[in-house]
């Protein structure tokens, strides 16, 4: 199925909720192109534009990208062909003054946000999934990753595509994955109020199996773009 021209898709969720899995699966129905900050700053570290420049010189003195270079980064992705009909959001806005300004972007490009499907997932359950996360040690992107519990490996410990052992990621261990699960819901609460008060958040049990979130999520999508 194709979407209908600019269609913006902002998938919302916390780690561990399987955003990157269905975000996947939304590519694929709607053919939109996958979007997330975090793929475009490490994507510009091999382009040599000025924008590119200047999120390089950021992110190597080890600050945060501001706000107003993270949507320019947005902005100049969503003025290219493949995202012509739109595209599937990931990881991007975070922020109340980060969702105004794609609203203010999208609202140059004579569209606006068609639907914010937000994955819930309750604090204790996302930190159990993200501390059984497993990834190949040879590359992090064979069979997008491994879950312990939920996507165990053919083989124990080992990639089911190049048997290279799989290793856990700094970032996914007990006390990274609690502070970083802590701070997205206090930095997500006022974003979920906005997208609320504008009528096109949906809320998605993520504690169903995948099959059934996607279900639920290609509902919610459908059903915000017969609403216009």
């Amino acid at each position: 199925m194709s979407a209908t021209p600019k269609t913006y898709i902002v998938l919302m969720g916390v780690q561990g909720s399987g955003k990157g899995t269905q975000a996947g699966k939304l590519k694929e129905q709607y053919g939109l192109p996958h979007v997330t900050s975090g793929g475009l700053f490490r994507a510009m570290k091999n382009e040599n534009t000025p924008l590119a420049q200047e999120v390089q010189s950021i992110m190597a003195s080890g600050r945060l990208v501001p706000d107003d270079v993270t949507i320019r980064v947005v902005g100049e992705r969503l003025s290219k062909g493949d995202a012509i009909q739109g595209a599937v959001l990931d990881g991007f806005p975070r922020t109340l003054p980060q969702a105004e300004a794609l609203d203010q972007l999208l609202e140059k490009m004579g569209s606006k946000v068609t639907v914010v499907p937000f994955l819930k997932l309750e604090q204790i359950d996302a930190v159990d999934r993200i501390v059984n996360r497993r990834v190949c040690s040879l590359d992090e992107a064979h069979a997008d990753g491994y879950n312990l519990k939920t996507k165990p490996p053919q083989v124990a410990d080992h990639c089911d595509i190049c048997n290279a052992p799989l290793k856990q990621r700094p970032d996914d261990t007990l006390e990274a994955a609690t502070k970083r699960i802590s701070l997205f819901f206090e930095e997500t609460a006022p974003l979920l109020d906005y997208y609320q008060e504008k009528g096109v958040l949906a809320t998605i049990d993520a504690q169903q199996s995948i099959d059934k979130v996607t279900a639920d999520l290609v509902q919610a999508v459908n059903k915000a773009i017969q609403a216009g």
